[in-house]
């Protein structure tokens, strides 16, 4: 989302013109006890997989294609926000130039009548952040939903019982690159998402269903 992250930073701008998991240890009770290390589960009997998170999301078209969408919004608020800072730079500078021609009255009036129109100015700046931070979020919320949705199908496809998400600096730091789908999980999001679906199997005959 760099492009959004721009745009809200040059919105930000134009303002100024205003002014890991615990791991527990137990010990044999009175050395009569059997060590703990015989109940652990043994983890080559469980089939796990993960995805590269990060680059699920940057690669998943449906994700470019509404980040686009935002960043084109975003440059549009930017160049309705710039043209009414503009006339409000441009009101003050005029006001600034006669004021020495007003009466008392009429020069207070209108600083009254520039501090309206500043606050308003501000007001719809945030306005304009508030939505395009809003759809940012959402767009976020709808990819985690239907990359969800697809793993229920997928790990269910491939007999798996656990699908992990890597990122850097999470919780985890180290997984054999065979168990990585990253890219197999990326083209299947994108070949549901050309088909005009986002899941597999059961969601898909669950979608046809209702259409009829």
């Amino acid at each position: 989302m760099r492009k959004i992250s721009k745009v809200l930073g040059i919105l930000g701008i134009a303002g100024a013109l205003l002014t890991s998991c615990d791991n527990g240890s137990g010990s044999a009770a009175n050395g009569g006890a059997e060590s703990g290390s015989n109940a652990q589960v043994d983890l080559s009997d469980l089939k796990i997989a993960y995805i590269n998170t990060d680059s699920v999301i940057n690669n998943y078209q449906f994700f470019k294609d509404k980040s686009a969408e935002i960043a084109e919004k975003g440059k549009r608020y930017e160049g309705e926000l710039a043209n009414r800072a503009k006339g409000f730079e441009q009101e003050v500078t005029n006001f600034q130039q006669s004021a020495q021609n007003m009466t008392p009255n009429q020069s207070r009036a209108k600083q009254e009548d520039l501090m309206t129109k500043e606050r308003n100015l501000v007001s719809y700046r945030d306005n304009l952040m508030q939505e395009l931070s809003a759809d940012e979020a959402n767009l976020y919320n709808q990819v985690y939903d239907k990359i969800q949705v697809f793993l229920k199908d997928y790990a269910k496809d491939k007999g798996l019982e656990m699908v992990l998400s890597y990122t850097r600096g999470g919780g985890v730091w180290y997984a054999n690159e065979t168990l990585d789908v990253t890219t197999e999980v990326t083209s299947g999001l994108n070949d549901a998402y050309k088909a005009g679906d986002t899941a597999t199997g059961a969601s898909k005959d669950s979608t046809a269903t209702e259409a009829k």
